[in-house]
């Protein structure tokens, strides 16, 4: 027997969970991304167990002061420690994506369950409101909803999750059309299963692999998002850290020329936040792809 003849015969023995977390392993540019994304939730949960400065702690001998020995990253215009409220906005950044994530999830997989478990004139209906949702233009939706909804952590949630569900619902129809034809489908159904167990039993089981690419993905999606909002005002109000608004505090020509470090490690932390993701995100696509197996 040869040896890839082998590999595929080891390969095959695995589940489906494992086989996927070999080839991400195997993916050098997804674990560096998982290993830098590690870093960092590691460096904004436990900051203030390492520096000394608070978010909004003012210091009033160090206004515009450059990094040095007592702020790493330099202060703001008022006085504020850059590196702590850069940590304070990565946590506010990840909570508001990963929160706003986890609801439109939600909506997206019961939406495209609902629709596909449904019968036709249900899968219609539902169908017809997602094509509704989704020709709606996604930058003036938002900024409706954000004048609507304020300013605040749980608007911003609310906005971010309203506004990303419908691709997620296709996605969860599209997969579960095909899994309603299947004979332990249909042996479930004529055994009197409800809509419940048919979703929770059946549905999400079969859709675990699309949750998790979306969420990785999505979740960059949703830091943008917030940062987006908050640098135009209506996302986290000051004095409330996030890295939206610490660009958003820096964008005047005067600091943009001589104060850069106000408004380049906020971007710094975004970039390489979001890239991160994104490298996890592509692994994760790639390793739960089913023709990696056929390669």
């Amino acid at each position: 027997m040869s040896a890839s003849a082998t590999t595929a015969s080891a390969a095959s023995h695995k589940g489906p969970i494992l086989r996927a977390l070999s080839r991400f392993v195997m993916n050098h540019v997804a674990v560096t991304g998982l290993v830098i994304l590690l870093i960092i939730l590691l460096a904004v949960l436990t900051y203030p167990l390492w520096w000394t400065y608070s978010p909004n702690q003012i210091d009033l001998r160090a206004l515009n002061k450059g990094p040095g020995a007592s702020h790493w990253f330099g202060t703001d215009g008022v006085g504020r420690d850059i590196l702590a409220r850069l940590m304070q906005g990565g946590r506010i950044s990840l909570l508001v994506a990963v929160i706003s994530v986890a609801i439109s999830m939600a909506i997206g997989f019961l939406v495209g369950a609902v629709s596909s478990f449904g019968g036709r004139i249900v899968d219609g209906t539902v169908m017809r409101l997602v094509d509704l949702a989704m020709t709606l233009p996604p930058v003036i939706f938002l900024l409706v909803l954000a004048s609507i909804a304020g300013t605040g952590i749980l608007p911003t949630i609310l906005v971010i999750s309203l506004l990303s569900w419908p691709v997620l619902s296709r996605m969860v129809r599209a997969r579960l059309l095909e899994l309603r034809e299947r004979d332990f489908v249909i042996a479930a159904r004529g055994m009197g299963a409800g809509m419940a167990h048919l979703l929770f039993r059946h549905g999400l089981p079969n859709c675990i692999d699309i949750l998790v690419v979306y969420a990785t993905l999505q979740v960059a999606n949703a830091i943008l998002l917030e940062a987006g909002l908050s640098f135009l005002g209506l996302g986290i109000p000051p004095p409330e850290a996030s890295w939206g608004n610490m660009l958003n505090a820096a964008r005047s020509t005067i600091v943009i020329e001589q104060y850069a470090w106000q408004w380049m490690f906020p971007g710094a932390a975004l970039v390489i936040t979001v890239l991160a993701i994104n490298f996890v995100g592509d692994g994760l696509r790639d390793a739960f792809d089913p023709r990696s197996d056929l390669q």
